[in-house]
């Protein structure tokens, strides 16, 4: 199961979307001080939303 998620950082008003299949997981290593992408640079995020989609494929479209 894929599910789409949006994080939001509280301090620097912004918001993220993303795609996992482990939602916990990703948004565990988003928050992470090792992480070195983007939502590195907004950290902390908080988990604002998530919705289940049926394949990958469906999340990904979604997610745009």
């Amino acid at each position: 199961m894929n599910h789409v998620y949006v994080l939001y950082s509280l301090k620097y008003d912004k918001i993220y979307v993303g795609e996992s299949s482990n939602v916990g997981d990703r948004f565990i290593s988003h928050n992470l001080e090792t992480n070195n992408g983007w939502t590195a640079r907004y950290q902390p995020w908080v988990l604002v939303y998530v919705e289940k989609c049926e394949d990958k494929s469906a999340a990904l479209k979604r997610e745009k």
